[in-house]
């Protein structure tokens, strides 16, 4: 994944750099700007609708379907395998549309409505890269030392948590390493949930320009 998080920084200065200075990278959006601001137009919607579409599936239809249907060691190391990257995937969406948004509605001359989508967009972004860089790290860490003890007890082959909670009452040790994950993995589900939220208020905003 080292290609992936070079490109993923790179995407990310770059919408930086057109949310900061728009006619430097891009050019002034005038006459001959009209292919860009198409292109920028298309950037937009295309990745916007890949982040939207990948965060709904992954966030409640793929997992609860494989946490359902799998193995729970089966299913956590499929996860510790997608969600890198699955947040690789969004953040980088995210940030071409930041930048696409960002030169279409450059900050001195955008109205409020479009300052508060940029908002949107730029918190999604954000919530994504904290997932990407902190928290699913740190849940696949932990993760791993729960599934060793787990091991040791004999479970985790089974489908679903019942064994889990069981053993945790005459294990110290997974009580309190199953609190450690709840945490972590908790915050990385309220990343999620706030970047899904966020690019909600986004597509409600696409909608009404919408002409059908």
């Amino acid at each position: 994944m080292a290609w992936a998080t070079r490109f993923l920084s790179a995407v990310c200065f770059f919408a930086a750099g057109v949310l900061f200075a728009p006619d430097v990278l891009l050019g002034a959006r005038s006459g001959s700007g009209a292919t860009a601001v198409t292109a920028a137009k298309v950037s937009h919607l295309l990745c916007f609708a890949t982040s939207w579409g990948a965060a709904l599936w992954a966030t409640f239809i793929g997992g609860i379907i494989m946490f359902k249907n799998l193995p729970r060691h089966q299913f956590g190391n499929l996860q510790g395998k997608m969600f890198p990257a699955y947040f690789t995937l969004i953040s980088a969406c995210a940030a071409v549309s930041v930048a696409a948004f960002a030169y279409l509605h450059p900050w001195k001359t955008a109205s409020a409505v479009e300052r508060y989508q940029l908002g949107f967009l730029i918190s999604a972004l954000g919530f994504n890269l904290s997932n990407l860089l902190v928290f699913t790290p740190m849940t696949i860490e932990m993760m791993k030392k729960r599934h060793k003890i787990e091991r040791e007890l004999s479970i985790g082959d089974e489908v679903g948590w019942s064994k889990n909670v069981k053993s945790a009452k005459s294990s110290p040790a997974l009580a309190a390493m199953n609190k450690k994950f709840g945490m972590i993995h908790g915050l990385s589900s309220l990343a999620n949930i706030m970047s899904f939220g966020s690019l909600a208020m986004h597509s409600w905003y696409l909608a009404s320009k919408l002409e059908l």
